[in-house]
């Protein structure tokens, strides 16, 4: 018989992780008086960004300076706080920097912790979690905890290893020397074409002799995609070079081996849009800057969760729950999935306002709390009225677009319930009995154009649809099918309330709509 440790505190909720997205959910469950616990194997906050990004510069805008004196509005472009109120602690106390250090990320997340007093348990490792009926049994060293609900916000954990001959002679990016004077006169390949990779190109480029920059699709411009994690303006030193002819390049090749040879490496690759062209080509270091993957490892066979097909990210349903797991959700970077390289649900400015409507739906479950919202009336101006002042004021509605939406359901008794912040597909899902509702949120145009600064624009109401900017779109379902969408034109300022392309094109909608 085995012995096993005896179980010391059941929760409704824990929590395994305590770095900016265990931090906001614990807030929450917090200010709600729930019977939540997190923990967290470090001895403080943030473990994850003492290391990363290696050359210690976040990506992740702080613009402490706005037009705006609206704390909401302002949290547009501040993507480093997590939500609370009194908004007393915000990332602009800890840098004033538009990229700010890393190191500030973690001094402020522990400030948060402590400010809070959030029940955090630090230096506790999650070693296994095992299904127990409806709950489960979350194993440490020391104890065995019992919860109804587990929540997974523990990020990245291991590097993500792709499958290469050879690859265990390339440098990790986790365990590369940062030092750029270590790669001078060098001839260097880095493996990958995201952030990780350019961050590294660009810290090397001045000292190494070539730098490649080398994976098998196509460069993707956080410009072109306007998603905030693909490779961002501010590394385009690397691509100038590339085009300038330094020998500097971005290549799109399969690495089929890397192979040692005396003091350098021989590398043999397959050009991927180049009619099957092989090569192979010299460098004295090699750089594996691929990303990283969930770690699965604490999970009993009989809950691991499903995985997409890359293998680093669970499957979730619409409440970001594991789609074969009763009860397991996730949280933060993790739980990605639905609108993955979309919406900012990988990064904190967007992931905060996902763990508020989390919370929501938790309660709602396992508390008995029904989902909340405002009731108004069923008539145009009242209608356009509240759709403008949403898309004009929420910051949620911004950071998350195409993701999360407000919802609209008209009651055939009279009235309409006015949800806010659900997901799209979450909410197709609830009200998919309803036969009117309506979304709306806010979106980008989806066309490509050859040059994404020199977009032709049709600043006309009829042809909002072709705006290629963010604009606020209003979608009508019946059931779970959508029957009818408008788009309201696209503003320099964000700014959507001028009469004419605005306000009227939206009541005529609304006003035609509930005659139906």
């Amino acid at each position: 018989m085995t012995d096993m440790p005896q179980p010391t505190e059941h929760h409704r909720y824990l929590i395994v992780g305590g770095g900016p997205a265990g931090l906001q959910l614990s807030y929450y469950l917090q200010q709600a008086g729930s019977d939540y616990l997190t923990l967290e194997r470090a001895s403080a906050p943030g473990e994850f960004f003492r290391t990363f990004p290696r050359h210690r510069q976040l990506i992740s805008l702080n613009k402490v300076h706005t037009a705006s004196t609206d704390p909401e509005i302002r949290l547009r472009w501040d993507w480093n706080s997590l939500l609370h109120e009194p908004f007393d602690l915000p990332f602009a106390d800890y840098s004033r920097d538009y990229f700010p250090s890393a190191d500030d990320l973690v001094r402020y997340l522990g400030d948060f912790a402590r400010h809070h007093d959030l029940a955090i348990r630090f230096d506790t490792e999650v070693q296994r979690i095992e299904k127990a009926g409806t709950g489960f049994r979350v194993h440490t060293a020391d104890a065995l905890f019992t919860a109804d609900c587990v929540v997974v916000a523990t990020g990245w954990g291991p590097p993500n290893v792709p499958q290469v001959r050879g690859i265990e002679h390339a440098v990790g990016y986790e365990e590369m020397s940062t030092d750029p004077a270590d790669y001078a006169g060098q001839r260097v390949l880095i493996l990958g074409k995201g952030n990780s990779a350019f961050e590294t190109a660009s810290a090397i480029l001045g000292h190494a002799a070539m730098v490649h920059v080398a994976s098998p699709n196509f460069l993707k411009l956080a410009w072109n995609t306007k998603h905030p994690g693909d490779v961002r303006g501010h590394h385009g030193a690397v691509l100038d070079s590339f085009h300038f002819k330094t020998l500097h390049s971005v290549l799109d090749c399969v690495i089929d081996e890397i192979k040692p040879v005396g003091d350098r490496y021989e590398v043999h690759l397959t050009y991927t849009h180049a009619e099957g062209e092989t090569a192979v080509m010299e460098y004295e270091s090699v750089l594996r800057c691929t990303g990283f993957r969930m770690d699965t490892s604490p999970f009993d066979e009989e809950c691991r969760p499903r995985m997409v097909p890359s293998g680093r990210l669970p499957v979730t349903r619409t409440d970001w729950q594991s789609v074969n797991v009763d009860g397991l959700y996730f949280a933060g970077t993790l739980a990605q999935d639905r609108d993955f390289k979309k919406a900012s649900s990988a990064f904190i400015d967007g992931f905060r306002y996902n763990l508020r409507t989390l919370t929501a739906l938790l309660r709602e479950r396992y508390e008995g709390v029904p989902l909340t919202y405002d009731k108004v009336e069923a008539d145009a101006d009242t209608l356009t009225a509240t759709v403008l002042d949403r898309v004009n004021w929420s910051s949620a509605l911004w950071t998350q677009f195409e993701f999360l939406c407000d919802v609209l359901v008209v009651d055939p008794a009279g009235g309409v319930r006015h949800f806010q912040d659900l997901p799209e597909d979450h909410a197709v899902q609830r009200f998919g009995g309803e036969s009117h509702y309506y979304t709306f949120g806010l979106r980008w145009g989806r066309d490509e154009y050859p040059d994404v600064f020199g977009i032709e624009r049709h600043p006309r109401p009829e042809l909002a649809h072709e705006s290629a900017f963010i604009h606020p779109v209003i979608r009508r379902y019946r059931g779970g099918e959508l029957v009818e969408e408008l788009h309201l034109l696209e503003d320099l300022l964000a700014e959507w309330r001028r009469p004419d392309r605005h306000v009227q094109p939206l009541r005529d909608f609304f006003e035609a709509d509930l005659q139906r």
